[in-house]
């Protein structure tokens, strides 16, 4: 067995069963928390910019800020609880994600709600790596197949329901202070996560030193890196020209000196990200696949509420509504691909992305054949199968790529590919959303066909996570990749 291995065992053995479980609800919670603030905000736009008034650029702000804070915090969040303790690192980041929740929601000016925004998005990036770490911390071998299922799980649920618990909470709390309660709703539930996680999360194991050198030139490297990437695509609307598109080459330059700097950097101490983990096909290749995947999966929900509300006019809860069956069988699914995902492997990732393809082009036909009926109820039952696919990619695609990280890297390799997966979104929101709008000013029925184009690119990129699958499927029987760093040859997760 590997040190790293023997080191989670350790950590699992002083935990009893049970109380390992409540430490990892605890985390899921928290982590439901902070991604349900992607989601949630977009159907209370049109309540915060009359309460407010706010423009389109605050408006904007006040979505992609919180994205991009969250993005940019992801590695050194997870690298710094990987060394100082994960317990320590999630109090602090629900503590401060708490609190400017609290603050969001007493906004009296947009320039205050955007610096609520980008606290809150930094507070959430510290949060989810530290789940990540302790599932590979508490867990081991195929037992982390169960736990990484609950989370895929969670993360589905919370982006998908978003849209319904703001549509609630702004239909009790009404037009002008509805928008209000989608951030206080944080604040009970971030206060017990705070004392039920100081009471029930591991500390730092015993013997693990911190790296007696830092790393504050990969640190700079990867902000500005994925800064410069995602500005031009959170602003494409507010941002006028084309010379913003010279960021994404520089961005992508400083990335690539990251990767470059931390390979040096890992002969002379602790690297912020060790580059060597993108030497397990493994990782890389689930990596890829979550990058793509969650470029066509989170563009989905952002057409969706905009052709619901202004398009067709439906309200914020109804919007909500219509997304539900895509959470359902999100849930569902990842609960059962956690189970199963050590028996199937890659293929059953396969299968979930082309049941996505599948649901969402059937989404697009209902659509065009019954143009006039009620939308919540076509789109439905294609809904809940492409909620169903996406249960089958996240959680089993999160098991296979983790499965051979080691778990002084976990929090680190965790954050790095949560970031990709924010890159990635944020690069379709981009794509999809100009599809979008540039089919709406097409005349007739403008909104119908703008929803159902922008909903095929989604398939489309989608396909390309499909394609990447079977491209491995296809070749990996000529590929011969040792045990998982973390397990055992029987323990460990199939690639």
């Amino acid at each position: 067995m590997s040190p790293a291995a023997g080191g989670s065992s350790n950590a699992a053995a002083a935990y009893d069963n049970r109380r390992r479980w409540q430490a990892l609800g605890v985390g899921l919670v928290a982590a439901f928390m902070t991604l349900l603030d992607i989601s949630i905000v977009n159907v209370a736009i049109p309540s915060l910019e009359h309460a407010l008034r706010a423009g389109p650029s605050d408006l904007q702000w006040v979505l992609s800020g919180y994205a991009l804070a969250f993005g940019l915090v992801l590695v050194p969040a997870g690298r710094f609880g990987d060394v100082r303790g994960r317990r320590n690192t999630f109090v602090f980041g629900v503590g401060l994600f708490t609190l400017t929740s609290a603050l969001a929601g007493l906004a009296q000016s947009p320039g205050w709600l955007i610096a609520a925004r980008l606290l809150q998005g930094a507070a959430a990036g510290l949060v989810n790596p530290q789940v990540t770490g302790l599932i590979q911390q508490l867990f081991q071998g195929a037992e982390r197949a169960r736990p990484f299922g609950l989370l895929g799980a969670t993360i589905g649920i919370s982006t998908a329901v978003g849209p319904l618990l703001g549509g609630l909470l702004i239909a009790a709390g009404g037009p002008d202070h509805g928008w209000r309660w989608v951030f206080f709703v944080n604040v009970p539930v971030g206060v017990v996560a705070v004392l039920l996680g100081l009471r029930l999360l591991p500390g730092r194991p015993p013997g693990r030193a911190a790296p007696a050198r830092r790393d504050p030139v990969g640190v700079t490297l990867l902000a500005v890196g994925v800064t410069l990437v995602l500005l031009p695509l959170m602003q494409r609307e507010q941002w006028h020209g084309p010379v913003k598109w010279l960021l994404l080459p520089a961005g992508l330059i400083a990335l690539a000196g990251f990767g470059l700097w931390e390979r040096r950097y890992a002969r002379q101490g602790a690297p912020l990200f060790d580059v060597r983990l993108f030497g397990r096909k493994s990782y890389t290749l689930g990596s890829v696949i979550a990058l793509i995947y969650f470029g066509g999966f989170s563009a989905i929900f952002f057409i969706f509420t905009l052709y619901l509300q202004s398009g067709r006019g439906y309200s914020a809860l109804v919007a909500g509504l219509a997304i539900t069956p895509f959470a359902l069988g999100s849930a569902v699914a990842s609960a059962v691909g956690g189970r199963i995902v050590n028996r199937f492997g890659r293929p059953l990732v396969a299968v979930g992305l082309l049941t996505v393809v599948v649901g969402l082009g059937l989404v697009a036909l209902a659509i065009e054949l019954a143009p006039h009926a009620p939308v919540p109820w076509v789109t439905a039952a294609p809904l809940l199968l492409a909620g169903i696919g996406s249960g089958l990619v996240i959680a089993p695609n999160q098991t296979l790529t983790l499965s051979q990280v080691p778990v002084p890297q976990a929090g680190s390799g965790a954050g790095m590919l949560q970031t990709g997966q924010r890159i990635g979104s944020a690069v379709g929101i981009a794509v999809v959303g100009a599809v979008f709008f540039s089919a709406v000013t097409a005349g007739n029925d403008a909104w119908s066909r703008a929803f159902e184009r922008s909903l095929l690119v989604s398939a489309g990129i989608i396909a390309l996570a499909l394609l990447v699958a079977l491209a491995d499927l296809t070749h990996r029987e000529k590929r011969k990749e040792g045990p998982p760093i973390n397990a055992s040859r029987r323990g460990g997760a199939p690639s």
